[in-house]
This record gives structure tokens, sequence and C-alpha cells, in this order.
């Protein structure tokens, strides 16, 4: 099923683009990773897709049975986020408010799909710990978990492992690995980490000014703009 279309695309600000021509697709249980070169547009494409910003031209389509709200998110982290003075539970709850609006009580279910998703992040015992007294990786698997609560269907992730040492980063792209095989959830992820981006993406999206490559991981590593990417190591946006 097709639940992204992104058709003759041009992304900007005041009118003045930076990508011009996009054009590609998301298909349910697809793992797609942006890449592309400093100020190529990956973080404005980002803002575009969660509806934050409109084109300046062409259409970004969903698929009728998914909605903005339908999307789980997990951003990039700042000094003042990272020092946020609420519980885990309270965190990975607060994703569950990204469905229905601010309310002054959570359901039964919600609560249960909370507690799911720690476990499935493997936080479960730190619930009633302060968000800002963790570590750097917990504090990802938090938002992870909180991006969870608010889908099923898409996840889209603002370089996800952004800051974090070797070791935690590849048991970040096993957890986000993990729930695009074994649950179908669609991922989109922004990342400057062109190695890992071809071995766990199923397709890339390499943007610029004009674009460069759409399609699956193994055709784009063919390529002469996949192949020198691949060598340079990508760059961070």
């Amino acid at each position: 099923m097709r639940q992204l279309t992104c058709r003759e695309v041009a992304l900007g600000y005041e009118g003045k683009a930076i990508v011009e021509d996009l054009n590609f697709h998301v298909d349910k249980g697809d793992y797609l990773c942006i890449v592309g070169e400093n100020g190529s547009g990956k973080s404005t494409l980002m803002k575009t897709l969660l509806n934050l910003k409109k084109p300046l031209r062409g259409a970004l389509e969903l698929d009728a049975s998914l909605s903005h709200k339908m999307i789980g998110y997990l951003p990039q982290q700042t000094i003042v986020q990272k020092d946020f003075p609420a519980s885990v539970r309270e965190i990975v709850l607060s994703g569950c408010l990204n469905r229905g609006g601010i309310r002054p009580f959570y359901s039964k279910a919600e609560k249960e799909a909370a507690r799911s998703n720690m476990e499935k992040m493997g936080i479960l015992p730190l619930e009633k710990r302060c968000y800002r007294e963790l570590s750097g990786g917990q504090q990802q698997r938090v938002l992870l978990a909180r991006a969870l609560s608010a889908t099923r269907e898409v996840l889209l992730l603002d370089e996800p492992v952004a800051g974090l040492d070797p070791k935690v980063t590849k048991e970040m792209y096993e957890l986000i690995g993990k729930l695009n095989r074994e649950e179908g959830i669609t991922i989109i992820m922004v990342s400057h980490d062109i190695a890992a981006a071809v071995r766990y993406a199923s397709h890339i999206l390499h943007i610029g000014r004009k674009p460069l490559f759409f399609g699956k991981t193994a055709d784009y590593l063919q390529t002469p703009i996949g192949k020198a990417f691949a060598e340079m190591g990508g760059e961070q946006e």
C-alpha cells in the first residue's frame, strides 16, 4: 500500500527554493533513508512531511487511511529538551496526545500501549525515573517509545543516533530495524550516517538542489553519486 507520494515538489523559504522537482513515494513497510550534503534540504523535507511547512510547489499526499496525526516523530534534541523534568512514563504517554489533543486523562488502552512500548525499548524499569537523569541512549529509547505511542504506521526519525557512542548507536539501529522488520512499521529517517543507511534501509532518497537519486539501496550503491557519497561517509546537515 502506498502511504505517501511526493510529486514535483519544491521546498524552500520565503519563495526561494532549495530543493526542486522532488519525486518519491513510500510504501507500507519501507525503510527510507534521506541523505544529502550540508544544506541540501533534509530537515526542510522532514518539516514538510510533518505538515509544519508547505511545499512551494507540487503536492505531498498521504494515503486516505493515514493522517499527519498518525505519524510518530523522533526529533533531534536540544539541550533544553534533554533537561526536561518529567518521568519516563509521562513522556512516553504524551505521545498519545498527538492522536487526540489535550485531555485530562489517558485511556486504559493508551496506558497499556505506553507500557508495551516501554517494554519493547527496554526501559520499563526506568518508567518512574526522571528523564533528565538518563543517559543519552536511554533518552533516545524514551523518545522512540513516545513516537510509537503516537502511531502503528509511520515513524519519522531525524538523526536518531546523533551524539551517541558506537555501542548505543548500534543498539538504536537494531531497535529501529526490528520495528520495521517484525512489526511492519514504515521508517523514514534523515541521516548523515551513510554506512548505516545502506546497511539498514530498503530505499535511499539522496536530495540536493536537483534530485540525485530515489530507489532501492542496492541500486543506489551502483550509481556514481551513491559510490562517491558512500566513500565520503556522508555529511550532516
